[in-house]
């Protein structure tokens, strides 16, 4: 990689040009973002993972505009246009919009109207206008008609075309138009008039115009969805007259008749050249910071849910809850394992509570079940009411509402057949609620995440731009939680820094037929895990248990022999060197710096054995919501009930009060003070209290208030 790249990134991002180099060579050299985060801070300067990210992110892009200038480059030289210093002037650009006005005058054009002005031979007329000389127009015009251009009209036409090409692609003028559009545009809508009681939902914008520099990103999508849906006209530009007075005040140097006929070419570029050019420039960048924006959102959502807190290895009764067709009931071992499925009918037509709640209390003494999982859809509150009020335990057992969002995704999936090959779609989902109690992250990572909804405006995004990021994120949420390697399922694996999905199977595999793992190292056992695979996931992988301690903790291998050399200087075994913290105090860590392992890593190792294989993720709360509320028509205005925040968005969180509308809390109602962005005060999944602001029954629309309550 070039100096000057490395110092264009450098300065682009606000970190140094050693960091930019070390993470690049990491990434050429086949590393993760997590291991680099992790593992590599003495080389990074230790950035986090959203900085290693947008290092490779900047990197990618300028690789892409490599290609470009490769693709250009290519294309002027069998034009026979290519000088030295052209080809320098392109290789010394690093903005993609400077670098296709460049290339605009060269590129492969259609038979424009200017080139067949051009080819009418009305080139030398074009020049003599623009020039501005003292000239009757007219009269000249009159030499150049011939049969293929029959009048003076015709000839200062094509005059006006050869121009207003020649305006387009000078770099000038369409700076001249950015500068404006950066200042001044406006987003404009108006209702397709035969459209209006379809669009009924984007009422809001029938008749809007808000300046493009302020508009939020949620908006924007909205806006944009509308236009593509045909149900609004969407015109984003600043005002007309003032954009051609100020390129006229550019071009045009005189007054007197060829003035005129450059004022008719400014104003004709611009309508049918500049201005669509440039507005599209402007949507394009507009949609993609508010694609960010939005996946930002979406991704912050992703990871709170994904780390959401964990009951742990208990046995759990699950129940998706339903009416007619009953509720699918399933019990799940310490591991997850279905060991029990059956459907009661506790609610109405068949109303069989008695039954239900007899076959709930033998399960739950027959199964030894410690905790109940119920999904949040349709009758939930009635069959969470059933649960805690009709049946009789004769111990303590915790009663959990869990999300059921993207549980029928993954009960319909191949992944779903292929765990459950002998049971229909309602034992899956129910299995999967179950899940989510015990581990939400080991679930979770089965479904597409997009289908979790948490997203805003997810289907109006770039897809591959989300996908990614979201990618992303479960691979940092698995690596930052650590993965058992000898209970965790393929698709957990396959979230492993340095795996993928053929390791990961073949890892359970190798499971299936030698048995449980001993040792991190033999891993290396594993058919196709070489080296780089190894060195990538070992850390991430923990065995309970394991000959060496070591392999509990986050520690990577390549550093046990540190550990080893503090243990051995105090004369005591690893073993005991983990397990006595006042041993570890003695420690003085920067004696054990050499050439291998920096002060960064070896405090990082310390940390680490204070707290081995601690799970980072919170401890989980059981929840119950108000036992006055049902449905929405049960609401009253100020009454204040708990909650539970299932979406976070720009404008407000959504919160569920336990009926199955959840209601909104405006990013103004929020807290007693300003709020700029509302991940600032809640989390997905945060239980909080919320009072009754505004509901309208037949719309289904719930407004609620934080204010002074939390």
């Amino acid at each position: 990689m070039e100096k000057n790249q490395v110092r264009t990134l450098a300065a682009q991002l606000n970190i140094s040009t050693k960091q930019v180099e070390n993470t690049i060579t990491l990434f050429n050299e086949g590393a993760t973002i997590p291991f680099i985060s992790r593992y590599r801070k003495e080389m990074t300067g230790s950035l986090d993972e959203v900085q290693i990210a947008d290092v490779k992110n900047a990197y990618d892009k300028l690789i892409e505009l490599d290609k470009r200038k490769l693709y250009i480059i290519n294309v002027i030289e069998k034009q026979d246009k290519l000088s030295e210093e052209l080809r320098n002037k392109i290789n010394s650009i690093y903005d993609i919009l400077d670098l296709e006005d460049l290339y605009l005058p060269y590129k492969q054009k259609r038979k424009t109207r200017a080139v067949k002005a051009k080819d009418n031979g009305l080139e030398p007329l074009a020049k003599m206008i623009f020039s501005q000389n003292p000239i009757n127009v007219n009269n000249e015009a009159q030499k150049f008609i011939n049969d293929n251009v029959k009048s003076v009209d015709e000839a200062l036409q094509g005059a006006r075309d050869i121009i207003a090409e020649q305006i387009n692609e000078d770099k000038r003028a369409r700076d001249i138009v950015r500068n404006l559009f950066k200042k001044y545009a406006y987003v404009n809508s108006t209702v397709v008039a035969k459209k209006k009681d379809e669009a009924s939902k984007y009422t809001d914008y029938f008749k809007f115009n808000q300046d493009l520099n302020d508009i939020p990103s949620h908006r924007l999508l909205a806006i944009f969805r509308a236009e593509r849906e045909g149900l609004l006209k969407v015109k984003v530009n600043p005002d007309n007259d003032f954009v051609l007075k100020k390129i006229e005040q550019h071009y045009i140097k005189s007054n007197n008749s060829s003035t005129t006929q450059l004022k008719l070419t400014i104003a004709d570029c611009y309508k049918r050249l500049l201005e669509p050019s440039i507005e599209n420039e402007f949507r394009k960048s507009a949609k993609e910071k508010a694609d960010i924006e939005a996946i930002n959102v979406f991704s912050s959502n992703l990871r709170q849910l994904l780390l959401a807190s964990p009951l742990g290895g208990k046995r759990i009764l699950a129940l998706d809850p339903g009416f007619k067709s009953g509720c699918k009931l399933v019990c799940l071992n310490e591991n997850g394992d279905l060991m029990y499925n059956e459907t009661i009918y506790p609610h109405p037509p068949q109303s069989d509570t008695l039954s239900a709640s007899k076959k709930v209390a033998s399960l739950v003494n027959s199964h030894n079940i410690e905790a109940i999982a119920i999904g949040n859809g349709t009758a939930s509150r009635e069959t969470e009411h059933f649960v805690r009020k009709k049946v009789k335990f004769d111990r303590e057992v915790k009663v959990f509402v869990v999300s059921e969002d993207g549980a029928s995704v993954y009960s319909a999936s191949k992944i779903a057949r292929e765990e459950f090959p002998d049971y229909d779609v309602t034992v899956r989902g129910a299995v999967s609620i179950g899940r989510r109690l015990s581990d939400p992250l080991a679930e979770l990572v089965k479904i597409d995440a997009k289908s979790i909804g948490v997203g805003q405006y997810q289907h109006d995004v770039d897809q591959k731009m989300l996908q990614s990021s979201l990618d992303i994120v479960v691979e940092s949420c698995v690596n930052s939680v650590g993965v058992n390697l000898n209970t965790a399922s393929k698709y957990l694996l396959t979230y492993v820094s340095g795996l993928g999905p053929q390791i990961a199977q073949n890892i359970v595999d190798y499971r299936m037929e030698i048995g449980s793992f001993a040792s991190r190292t033999q891993l290396k056992k594993v058919k196709r895990l070489g080296g780089k695979a190894y060195e990538q996931s070992a850390g991430f992988l923990r065995i309970t248990s394991p000959k060496n301690p070591l392999d509990n903790t986050a520690v990577h291998p390549e550093s046990y022999y540190i550990v080893e050399k503090m243990a051995k200087s105090l004369a005591v075994s690893t073993k005991e060197f983990l397990e006595n913290k006042e041993l570890r105090k003695k420690i003085n860590v920067y004696s054990y710096v050499d050439e291998k392992t920096g002060i960064i890593t070896i405090q990082d190792i310390m940390k680490e054995l204070d707290k081995p294989g601690l799970d980072p993720r919170e401890q989980i709360k059981v929840f119950e919501f108000s036992q006055e509320v049902y449905k929405i028509e049960d609401l009253k205005i100020d009454m204040e009930l708990p909650g539970i925040v299932t979406n976070i968005t720009k404008f407000g969180a959504f919160v569920d009060v336990g009926i199955k509308q959840d209601g909104l809390v405006h990013i103004s109602q929020l807290a007693d003070k300003f709020v700029s962005d509302p991940a600032e005060i809640v989390k997905l999944h945060q239980h909080v209290r919320v009072k009754i602001v505004e509901v309208d029954v037949p719309r289904k629309r719930i407004q609620l208030s934080m204010k002074g309550l939390n």
